[in-house]
């Protein structure tokens, strides 16, 4: 049982997209938006990532929070289309290593996403833990963007998951995006995370400077930090190279996804390597090939 639960928080704080908990703070608003892209003028120009985007993350009293702000090189109709709508996400968020299926469903006039979110190998659905996000939508207007996906409770004691984005237009034909997610958590899944964090999360960090050694090498956030970090990094790409994949015709459209997801990971490879790319994109084929089959 032991072992379950290490693994059982492996993936769910791998999965961190599932977040926001009760403490998440509201969406900025056009106004808020476009306020926060100029106070973050010097970050997006120049930093660790070597693309225009701040990440930030915290850690409260049994709950998880991060928050990534990005210039994206896609005009915000684009955007705005492609996320705008709860069609896409599950083509967006298959394309994280743990999640294992999504499906979109309209239950009682609800708009539903099942997820299902596993380990960083192949598994069939019945080894996996499901999560149902309630699909919110917000604005979508010609100059704001914003929607959120809500799950009250998760595996064990987890609960209060959402995942929030906003966007606005910026000059030449980009838009700033800001993704937030957390989730809270009690006892059990405490204490599973302590068991993880002991083993094989032990060696993990994220990308926040904690401080320097003695030769000024950056020695990073671990922890649970680290765990949201690394996972706000793979969503946002997921959400990009959902984005860069429509330039591809329809039918080369999940390959471009593919590649470009993993490509823009293994940029970070202390942080965010897991599998070679050819386990990968195996995976991801086969999964996205069961994502499209009715549903069970």
């Amino acid at each position: 049982m032991r072992s379950r639960f290490i693994s059982f928080f492996a993936l769910l704080l791998a999965l961190a997209l599932q977040a926001a908990c009760a403490q998440a703070e509201p969406l900025a608003g056009p106004t808020g938006l476009k306020n926060r892209y100029e106070e973050l003028q010097g970050e997006l120009a120049s930093n660790q990532f070597k693309r225009p985007i701040y990440l930030n993350s915290s850690e409260g009293s049994g709950a998880v929070k991060g928050d990534i702000y990005a210039v994206l090189p896609y005009p915000f109709a684009q955007v705005r289309e492609a996320l705008g709508t709860p069609e896409n996400w599950c083509d967006i968020l298959i394309l994280h290593l743990n999640t294992k299926y999504c499906r979109l469903s309209a239950p009682q006039g609800k708009t539903l996403l099942r997820m299902h979110v596993g380990k960083k190998i192949e598994q069939d659905l019945s080894d996996t833990y499901r999560v149902d996000f309630n699909y919110r939508g917000g604005a979508n207007g010609a100059d704001y963007l914003s929607s959120t996906m809500q799950a009250d409770k998760g595996p064990l004691d987890t609960s209060d998951y959402r995942i929030q984005i906003e966007a606005i237009p910026l000059p030449e034909g980009r838009s700033f995006l800001h993704l937030t997610y957390s989730y809270s958590y009690g006892m059990a899944s405490k204490l599973a995370l302590r068991a993880y964090l002991m083993t094989v999360g032990r060696d993990k960090v994220g990308f926040t400077i904690a401080k320097r050694g003695a030769g000024g090498e950056p020695q990073y956030v671990d922890g649970t930090r680290a765990t949201v970090e690394r996972n706000t990094m793979r969503y946002y790409m997921a959400i990009d190279a959902y984005l860069a994949g429509l330039v591809a015709p329809p039918e080369q459209r999940l390959e471009k996804r593919l590649e470009t997801w993993f490509a823009a990971t293994e940029q970070y490879p202390r942080q965010l390597h897991e599998v070679d790319r050819a386990a990968y994109l195996s995976m991801k084929r086969n999964e996205y090939a069961r994502q499209q089959k009715p549903a069970e």
